[in-house]
């Protein structure tokens, strides 16, 4: 009856562990969601228009949001902010300025 008992104790803990990590690491995503902050973009938005970038038509079934990979196929654009504490490189689409991990190629933010 103990053996059984500690075995579900220890399953609740390993459990409650998992679900703090998990919190944790979605806790950790967010922040990193915040790439441009409210300080810095007006700046990001005055190089970009200086820029005279054209907006881009997503290909079909493209979802502008946080974590998707931009297709090879679409241009991105070298965001050269000197305020920025890493480079990244951005997209026009439908009005929004879309950040993006140059590296990854992943979108990190979208400003509206």
């Amino acid at each position: 009856m103990r053996n059984a008992i500690r075995t579900s104790i220890a399953s609740s803990l390993s459990t409650g562990a998992a679900c703090i990590a998990l919190i944790i690491a979605t806790s950790v995503a967010s922040a990193d969601s915040v790439i441009i902050t409210k300080e810095q973009a007006p700046e990001v938005h005055q190089y970009i228009v200086k820029q005279h970038v054209e907006p881009i038509t997503p290909p079909e079934g493209f979802d502008v949001q946080v974590g998707t990979v931009v297709p090879d196929t679409v241009e991105i654009h070298q965001l050269d902010v000197p305020s920025l504490p890493k480079q990244y490189d951005y997209m026009v689409v439908n009005g929004q300025t879309v950040i993006v991990d140059p590296d990854t190629r992943k979108i990190v933010q979208v400003l509206e």
